[in-house]
């Protein structure tokens, strides 16, 4: 199966053998061709020049590379600077995001929301930069209402970003009701689902209760069957995520944007089960 606009999305390597291992991992992805990769940016810019460093390895490495931009207690210069050096060194793609709020922090800094981000960047740099945006099927968990979510999503676009990827879901009928609801507001720009292998059950429950992503009751169940088999749930996920994707590209979604965990074989064997359907 050819898979179009494929991404992948990597974190900053914390420790030199991290880095060396993400090394390995991007080279064995690249045989993909991935359209572009993009670096995670932590809240407050905690790691800052973690992302800027993995990102000029990747565009060195011939791979367009897209830095993830956090406005969480930015101020307008930060950004403007951070912008500058981008652009220094190519970088044509951004990924323009709030950020996450760490427990008992304030908005802070001069931007409130993405929108804002947005519109700053598109002041600042022309159209130098294609913005991606996060967009969230099944609604940002600090949303008041579906509704709110929706406009949000619409007011990030409309301030100047080119497309978006979501948070991951495992479910392809909250996909498609948000892109159908979003065109029926004058949203028609690409939305790529984002994607998450099934690794470790645990991690992915944890994780998905805090970021608002659902688990359906049925994937869950299963995976807490499966207690500490590992080769089960590898197998289980790995049908469960391909299947996912047969379904979401079958009806007509514009791309995948892999979140890898900075690990290559879950996407490579997800890759391999849908090219050999």
């Amino acid at each position: 199966m050819d898979i179009p606009n494929l991404s992948f999305e990597f974190f900053p390597p914390k420790t030199p053998e991290g880095a060396v291992k993400l090394r390995a991992a991007r080279q064995q992805l690249y045989a993909h061709r991935p359209q572009f990769c993009s670096v995670t940016f932590g809240a407050g810019g905690s790691t800052q020049d973690g992302t800027l460093h993995t990102v000029k390895e990747i565009a060195e490495e011939g791979v367009a590379a897209a830095p993830h931009l956090s406005c969480i207690g930015a101020s307008a210069d930060s950004i403007r600077n951070l912008l500058r050096r981008y652009r220094a060194e190519g970088i044509r793609r951004i990924v323009a995001l709030r950020g996450d709020l760490p427990s008992g922090y304030g908005i802070g800094g001069e931007f409130h929301h993405a929108r804002d981000l947005v519109a700053f960047i598109r002041a600042e740099t022309g159209d130098w930069f294609h913005i991606e945006v996060a967009a969230y099927p099944e609604t940002h968990p600090q949303a008041r209402t579906p509704q709110d979510d929706l406009r949000h999503f619409a007011e990030k676009m409309r301030a100047g970003a080119n497309s978006a990827i979501t948070q991951y879901f495992f479910n392809s009928d909250a996909y498609f009701r948000f892109v159908d609801e979003a065109a029926a507001i004058g949203v028609d720009a690409p939305v790529v689902p984002g994607i998450m292998p099934i690794t470790n059950a645990s991690q992915l429950l944890r994780f998905s209760e805090v970021c608002g992503a659902e688990v359906p009751r049925w994937i869950r169940l299963r995976l807490q069957s499966f207690g500490d088999d590992r080769a089960s749930i590898l197998a289980f996920g790995r049908e469960v995520v391909a299947d996912l994707c047969d379904q979401l590209l079958a009806g007509g979604a514009p791309g995948l944007h892999v979140y890898t965990l900075n690990q290559a074989a879950p996407t490579l064997d997800l890759l391999r089960d849908l090219g050999g359907r």
